[in-house]
């Protein structure tokens, strides 16, 4: 029973028995009187459509919003710092909120941070800053085999399956798209019905099941996949090769959950456990995964079809890289994950202690496709923890052309991060298939808080262009950004993370020291 109609069931009782006893007594009518504005702001609670919250905790979801109110003002200037140096307090939450709803996002009283703090970032303004009136820089995404090229936002919804999100949330993400004009990832569940009710932008990703372009068997269908990939809205195609929630770890949906509705979704069987495998079965090493994107582009009739990993071992990574220049076969984009991501499907030491770190990664793969001379052909997308527009800005400046968010866009539709994600349990109707729950969020107001977050995230991105006196998002260097490393001494991440040599590691002089291991067992037939 929900909470919802546990309020509806013990006003009616309530409200009962006092009329009941004041029969006997007038006292009880002024007892009624002062219990009824309660109800009242109760029923108000469960009709409104501006917070989830609310719809399915009448009355009792104010004392959260009052806890808030009165915090000690003291917590707000806390930032607790991930190992990527990515703050994480409620004053970023509390960021986002403001700018999904249209309020008004200024800060009185200086920066947040403690500026003299170890690991401190900022970015390098001008004297002579530029009015950048670009708010909606575009990133054309597809190689020279590429024929249906994307012209991508900057900011893009990161992969989330409708299983994971409800399907009012899976709605309210498409639809923000669309208002705003930037992708969606449907994450490796598939598209499903809600990922099209509303004609967003999608980015279909394709992971080790298959889903939605599967055999029975659970191999790759290319006929379902032709029928899908055509649809108009798909504009790119992702081949999930890990994720940095969990990297190299599958999954599996019980035979339980497996509903009508899910098995035509995923093109799956009803009655058996549907598993994810932690590897690919439609290709076995690096030539493969590039003969299999050539196929994928071919099959979409020639939209953009890139990857997306989370780095591990390094030598795997630079075998694609070695695969690429013996095929001719480039990707047209890349998304890098970092090893930060989050998920209710993993275990804790999958979460916390594998995958490289989004900033290290990002690093690694820009550094790499320069060095085999391949970094004009191939865009970098980067994924993990993006909050703000200077988090934006510091993945841009390592070599990334555009980024995606997940938490985010969860935060602008009401996440407060409960963390009740894999319980069904959700609050806010965003991370349940309980249909009581997931119908408390209003699709209608979310979508256009969806479309908010992005607007001004993109507009401040923009913003921090023009205060360095830049004209793009291409003239961004690492030069820009600084970080204090200790004490006194700053660098920028042009000294920090400093660049390889256009075609370096194609010729045996010029491989540097730190690359010549990995490059050497990197086999572009085998991992």
């Amino acid at each position: 029973m929900t909470m919802r109609q546990k309020f509806v069931i013990s006003s009616f009782i309530l409200c009962a028995i006092i009329l009941l006893l004041s029969a006997f007594s007038m006292t009880w009518l002024w007892l009624f009187a002062a219990v009824l504005p309660v109800i009242l702001l109760g029923v108000y609670d469960m009709h409104q459509t501006k917070h989830s919250l609310l719809r399915l905790y009448p009355v009792l979801g104010h004392f959260r919003y009052l806890l808030e109110s009165v915090r000690p003002e003291i917590q707000q200037y806390f930032v607790e710092l991930d190992s990527n140096g990515t703050p994480i307090s409620r004053e970023f939450r509390s960021l986002i909120y403001q700018r999904a709803k249209g309020d008004r996002d200024t800060r009185p009283f200086g920066t947040i941070f403690d500026v003299n703090r170890s690991g401190y970032e900022w970015v390098n303004h001008s004297l002579q800053p530029i009015d950048n009136h670009d708010t909606d820089p575009r990133v054309h995404i597809g190689g020279p085999d590429c024929e249906k090229p994307y012209l991508a936002s900057a900011l893009n919804i990161s992969a989330m399956s409708y299983g994971s999100l409800s399907r009012n949330a899976i709605r309210a993400l498409n639809k923000g798209a669309q208002i705003g004009g930037f992708a969606h990832n449907t994450g490796e569940g598939s598209m499903s019905p809600y990922h099209l009710e509303f004609g967003g932008d999608i980015i279909w990703q394709i992971g080790t099941g298959y889903f939605g372009c599967r055999t029975d068997e659970g191999r790759f269908c290319p006929t379902l996949f032709e029928e899908n990939a055509s649809k108009e809205v798909v504009k790119m195609i992702e081949i999930k090769l890990s994720q940095g929630a969990k990297p190299g770890h599958g999954g599996i949906l019980p035979a339980s959950k497996v509903t009508e509705e899910i098995s035509k979704i995923r093109n799956v069987p009803m009655g058996k456990d549907v598993i994810s495998p932690a590897a690919h079965t439609a290709f076995s090493s690096p030539v493969g995964l590039l003969e299999f994107v050539r196929k994928l582009r071919s099959l979409s009739g020639g939209k953009p079809v890139g990857f997306k990993l989370c780095i591990g071992r390094r030598d795997q990574f630079l075998s694609i890289c070695k695969a690429m220049i013996e095929t001719g076969i480039t990707p047209d984009f890349i998304t890098v994950d970092g090893g930060e991501g989050g998920t209710g499907a993993a275990p804790t030491e999958m979460t916390n202690s594998v995958g490289t770190p989004l900033r290290d990664a990002l690093i690694f793969v820009n550094s790499a496709l320069i060095g085999v001379g391949l970094r004009s052909k191939v865009k970098i997308i980067a994924s993990g923890k993006m909050f703000s527009a200077f988090h934006m800005l510091r993945s841009l400046a390592l070599g990334a052309d555009a980024v995606n968010s997940a938490r985010g866009f969860m935060l602008s539709l009401g996440c407060i991060q409960a963390r009740a994600c894999n319980t069904d349990h959700c609050p806010t109707g965003i991370a349940t298939q309980n249909p009581e729950r997931n119908k408390a969020l209003v699709v209608s107001d979310k979508s256009q808080r969806v479309a908010n977050f992005h607007h001004e995230s993109v507009k401040n991105l923009m913003e921090l262009i023009g205060a360095a006196g830049l004209e793009s998002l291409s003239q961004l260097r690492p030069k820009h950004i600084n970080r204090r490393v200790q004490g006194t001494e700053v660098k920028s991440y042009a000294e920090l993370y400093p660049a390889l040599d256009e075609d370096c590691l194609l010729d045996p002089a010029t491989i540097p020291e730190d690359w010549a291991e990995d490059w050497t067992e990197a086999n572009a037939k085998a991992w």
